[in-house]
């Protein structure tokens, strides 16, 4: 029984690789260059990340809470100390913003599209700065990213993931809150 499940679960993973793979083939070359243009600036954020994170303290195998929060918080404040001047267009360059917004209009069409944004507006997001280099609030709700749609969206390392807050396309690092970068009007 448990060989049928690792078999698919092996399938599952081979499937979600290759939908990954057709997604971003089937950019035009012009597209492509773009795409990669986006994913070398995404990567540079993450290598600068992990730099900074490989100089603090490792974190104990049985950490407390406190240790872990404490790892956390030296985190972000090394990457804001780190990304003091950065601003907003910097990795979302316009290029990519056109790119990210037509792929977004493209898979989100009628109903789709409206409850996309049913699912957005309902969050508990008001109130939340959308500043490149600030903490996204943990009280505050982020919406999930429908899975057609990461599939289509140029790939991320897994430090960081895109969420929608409102109109606004945030990229956000997973594990200290703050946003990397924004785009307006992201959702039609």
């Amino acid at each position: 029984m448990k060989t049928v499940r690792n078999c698919y679960s092996l399938l599952a993973v081979i499937a979600l690789l290759s939908l990954t793979a057709l997604a971003q083939n089937s950019f035009t070359a012009q597209n492509k260059t773009v795409v990669s243009d986006f994913e070398k600036r995404v990567k540079g954020y993450n290598t600068l990340r992990e730099d900074l994170e490989g100089k603090l303290p490792k974190i104990p195998k049985k950490a407390t809470p406190e240790q872990i929060e404490f790892h956390k918080t030296a985190l972000l404040k090394s990457v804001q100390a780190a990304r003091v001047g950065a601003r907003q267009g910097e990795i979302f360059t316009p290029a990519a913003s056109e790119l990210i917004r037509t792929i977004i209009k493209t898979d989100f069409k009628g109903r789709d599209r409206k409850e996309l944004r049913k699912d957005v507006f309902e969050t508990e997001a008001k109130g939340v700065t959308i500043k490149v280099n600030v903490a996204y609030p943990e009280s505050k709700e982020l919406v999930e990213m429908p899975p057609s749609l990461l599939l289509a969206l140029p790939q991320l390392p897994k430090s960081v993931q895109y969420r929608f807050v409102g109109t606004y396309l945030i990229l956000i690092d997973r594990e200290n809150n703050v946003i990397v970068d924004y785009m307006t009007n992201a959702l039609p």
